[in-house]
């Protein structure tokens, strides 16, 4: 009998329309021969499922079920590929975890922690050979952040949103007359804000997850951007950044990197796939952590997509060890 897979998507941030994406190549190449898949969407005030017809149908939040006129379904697992809240900062499998439903992704604790930039970098940095870019972390601005930020960081600085994804909000600052903005734009996404200074180096994206008893680091992609940094544009829009995968790394850094991966893996209690984002310094070729992302793209050219066809695994049978982990 054929296991019934929810699959999540939607979500109550800006991450929504990724979201769909994602679960739209998602439903293409999961098994159907091996799982029922129902897609259901999570909106504020919203939850439903979508019959193939167009037909909404809406969910059961005190069991996550669904009535199909008189059948009811109930779901054996959940493929999570809700980016941003609340599928990605631990309240969704907070509430799958009290159901007692399996899910592909993070535990609620994990998830709620990794959402937050600062929290995470606070946790892995003493980890060999792992280094982070000073910071600071900000809960409110008033009139004396400015000039505390650029007494005690130097510029440039990255701005950024401290629980948010897909680079909404944050902002490169050079110029000291730039940070009052940069800030504004943050604090208009978050509560929380971290600022921190800017490393020179190459930057990489890279997947890593764990199934069938073993951890498995995926082929890291560079990024090359035409853009400043890695923002929003550069990450979905066609023909912004060159993206190589494998990326361009001598065999110690390769080993290097996928050591550190994997403790940054498991220190963070991490399940499912996640990707982490990394600067390899210029002239030290030092590894900088930059943020982990525990809910990732899954769009047919997002770079977990790309790192999976480079080690020559079907994409199909990726999703299905992922579905599978879950049961064990």
């Amino acid at each position: 009998m054929k296991r019934k897979i929810a699959l999540v998507t939607g979500g109550f941030t800006g991450e929504s329309v990724i979201s769909l994406k994602s679960a739209n190549v998602v439903e293409q190449h999961l098994d159907h021969n091996r799982y029922d898949i129902f897609k259901i969407f999570i909106y504020p005030g919203d939850w439903h499922y979508k019959s193939p017809d167009g037909e909404k149908f809406p969910i059961d939040l005190n069991d996550f079920s669904v009535n199909l006129g008189e059948e009811k379904i109930t779901f054996d697992g959940v493929f999570n590929i809700l980016h941003g809240s609340p599928g990605e900062d631990g309240k969704l499998a907070g509430y799958f975890d009290m159901l007692k439903i399996p899910y592909t992704t993070c535990n609620a604790l994990t998830s709620a922690i990794t959402m937050n930039k600062g929290y995470t970098k606070a946790i892995v940095q003493d980890i060999p050979d792992l280094f982070v870019a000073r910071s600071i972390q900000l809960f409110r601005q008033d009139e004396e952040t400015v000039d505390q930020i650029l007494k005690e960081l130097r510029l440039p600085l990255f701005v950024k949103p401290n629980n948010g994804g897909s680079s909404i909000g944050m902002s490169k600052v050079k110029e000291p007359n730039e940070l009052q903005a940069a800030l504004a734009s943050a604090f208009a996404e978050d509560s929380q804000v971290l600022v921190e200074e800017f490393v020179s180096g190459r930057e990489f994206s890279i997947g890593v997850y764990h199934a069938k008893g073993r951890t498995t680091v995926l082929p890291a992609t560079e990024i090359v951007s035409s853009k400043e940094f890695f923002d929003f544009e550069a990450k979905y829009a066609a023909g912004v950044t060159e993206e190589i995968t494998p990326g361009r790394m001598s065999e110690e850094e390769v080993s290097r990197v996928n050591r550190i991966i994997a403790q940054v893996y498991q220190k963070l209690n991490c399940n499912g796939a996640v990707r982490i984002d990394y600067f390899l310094e210029y002239e030290t070729g030092k590894f900088y952590f930059i943020e982990i992302n525990t809910v990732p793209g899954q769009t047919e050219t997002s770079l977990i997509s790309q790192q999976v066809k480079a080690i020559g695994m079907p994409i199909q049978d990726f999703y299905t060890d992922l579905i599978e982990e879950m049961f064990n």
